[in-house]
Formats: structure tokens, C-alpha cells, sequence
């Protein structure tokens, strides 16, 4: 990805309107996915690899993700084609499938759990603040480094966790954090290596945070509006723990 630069005002104030029907096409696009990775889990199973046309279209669909992504988040201003191939679009994404071992293909929705849930905490803080990011950028007319860093590590770890849940890669997701500083010999762009300052960095844990008191507080709120519903219709809520204990019908 490029480094953060100046973006269009009115294009960050109407971008969720702009991307609409982006949403459409990426969902349809969604479905055809599932369908064509459940098939890819079989025959992974059986070939030790996904089949061609799986690889193919996984490997046009993720990066066509990442790019729709790239632009909600506000990480650029360019709004991404409608097709597969992309070559001059900024956010390049390079999946390279190959060999599988079976056994984690057998059990792959049970060892992505970890990635799931940090990636879900991850979005879920970035878009309890994604209001003030949207407010920054649109006074700014730019995304603040600091921001940008964090919001491009939130990209990166959802395109890997995509990447290794639908069996393009066998390489765990990691790295959230990005690379150490000259751990690689040559820098291809402004994300490759990743390098997050200590505000990224802070960024990124706040956002793991935010995540984590979104999921408790959703949680405890579920739980408070069921307990109300039960008194409300005269059920006692001490049923619902007793009653797998009492044998006989409920």
C-alpha cells in the first residue's frame, strides 16, 4: 500500500454512499466464495492443495476484499474497479497457494478461532472510534500516520486470517504488530515491511481494548435484556440453569 496522502473531502464525507453498490457486488461475490471454499476444504483434503479453480477464484476474490476494505477504512482515495485484475489500483495483495497438510485443513475452523477472535476485537474497536477517524480525515484531508499505521495492521492481520481461513496459505496469521525495523533488506512500499511507530503500536492495542469492552458490554446487555424479558413474561430466569439438571420434559 502507499504511504498516506491527501484524499478528496467530499469523497471521505460520502464514502459509505459511494460504496453501495460495492457492497452488493462483494456480497454476491461472498456467497460464490463459501460455496467455492467448502468445495476447496474437500478436495484440499483429498489433493493436499486447493483445486485450480478454487486457488483462481480465491485468489481474485480476497485481494478484490481487501481493496473495498482498503477504501471504507480510509487507508486511500481512489475508489477500487469493479473487476478481479487490478494491476494499477494502489493496494496490491500477493497469495502464493501451495501445499496443505491435511490435518489442519480437517481441523482449520477449530485453529482459526485465536485469529478470529483477535480480528474481531480488532474491527470491532476500530469502528467504535471510526467516527473520529472519519472526523479527522475529512477536517485533515489526510489520515494521520499514527492512524494510518494502525488501521493498515488491522488490514493486514484480516487479509492473512482470510487468507489462511479459506486455505490460501498454511501460515498462521501474525505480526499484528508489524515488522522490527530493518528486518528486511528491501522495502517494496510503505506497508511492505510493516513498521509501526510507538503511536501505531498504541494505536493498535487501543483498539484491542475497545474491542474487548464492546464484546463485554454487548454481552452483559444481552444478558440484562433477556433476564427483563423473562420477569416480564413470569418466567424465573433460575430456570434457565436449573432446568437442563432436572430430568424429564421442559
Amino acid at each position: 500500500m502507499p504511504a498516506p496522502a491527501a484524499q478528496n473531502r467530499w469523497t471521505v464525507l460520502l464514502r459509505l454512499l459511494l460504496l453501495i453498490p460495492q457492497f452488493v457486488v462483494l456480497w454476491v461475490l461472498s456467497l460464490v466464495a463459501f460455496v467455492v471454499t467448502v468445495i476447496g476444504w474437500f478436495g484440499a483434503l483429498v489433493l493436499g492443495r486447493l483445486p485450480g479453480f478454487v486457488a483462481d477464484y480465491l485468489t481474485a476474490f480476497v485481494p478484490y476484499e481487501a481493496r473495498v476494505t482498503a477504501y471504507l477504512m480510509l487507508t486511500v482515495d481512489r475508489y477500487p474497479p469493479f473487476r478481479f485484475s487490478a494491476p494499477e489500483y494502489p493496494v496490491q495483495v500477493e497469495l502464493r497457494p501451495g501445499e496443505l497438510n491435511r490435518l489442519a485443513v480437517l481441523f482449520r475452523i477449530i485453529l482459526v478461532i485465536p485469529a478470529s477472535i483477535v480480528q474481531g476485537l480488532l474491527h470491532a474497536g476500530w469502528w467504535m472510534v471510526s467516527f473520529i477517524s472519519w472526523l479527522v480525515v475529512l477536517i485533515l484531508g489526510r489520515m494521520p500516520q499514527p492512524l494510518y499505521e494502525a488501521t493498515t495492521a488491522i488490514l493486514r492481520y484480516q487479509l492473512r486470517y482470510t487468507a489462511y481461513l479459506v486455505m490460501l496459505t498454511s501460515a498462521y496469521p501474525k505480526r499484528l504488530f508489524g515488522e522490527e525495523p530493518n528486518s528486511e533488506p528491501e522495502r517494496v512500499s510503505a506497508t511492505r515491511p510493516l513498521v509501526l511507530s510507538g503511536g501505531g503500536r498504541g494505536l493498535v492495542v487501543l483498539f484491542l481494548i475497545l474491542g474487548l469492552v464492546s464484546w463485554v458490554t454487548s454481552s452483559v446487555t444481552t444478558s440484562v435484556n433477556t433476564d427483563d424479558n423473562d420477569e416480564d413474561n413470569g418466567v424465573n430466569p433460575t430456570q434457565h440453569v436449573i432446568a437442563p439438571l432436572v430430568p424429564g420434559p421442559h
